[in-house]
């Protein structure tokens, strides 16, 4: 899914303008990075957490000529999904709304006759 269908998706799901849409998404996505640059942690109950990691100053090497680089410390983004998002993934089921805890079906055994 790219961010132009998840606007569509909003847009659709939530029966706003495309240009309404847009600027949800846009204003949730500027608030993520704008927390993580603060050095923020964000976490949504039900979906995970984002936070920032921070990665040693390490010497690569460059693939065409082999030779050695020295790459800077730096920041990174790190995504952590939450059990329910995991549970929901390897279940294949739709994301929806928590609900009561659902009753198991019928079984279709008979009793044993004498």
């Amino acid at each position: 899914m790219t961010k132009a269908d998840l606007i569509d998706e909003v847009s659709r799901l939530a029966e706003l303008t495309r240009k309404d849409s847009e600027v949800i998404v846009e204003t949730i996505f500027d608030s993520v990075v704008r927390s993580l640059r603060a050095g923020d942690k964000i976490e949504i109950r039900g979906f995970g957490s984002f936070r920032t990691r921070q990665r040693k100053p390490r010497v690569g090497r460059n693939p065409k000529t082999g030779e050695r680089v020295d790459v800077p410390a730096k920041k990174i983004p790190f995504f952590k999904p939450s059990k329910e998002l995991k549970d929901l993934v390897n279940e294949g089921g739709a994301m929806a709304a928590p609900t009561a805890a659902t009753p198991a079906p019928p079984t279709t055994s008979t009793p044993p006759t004498a």
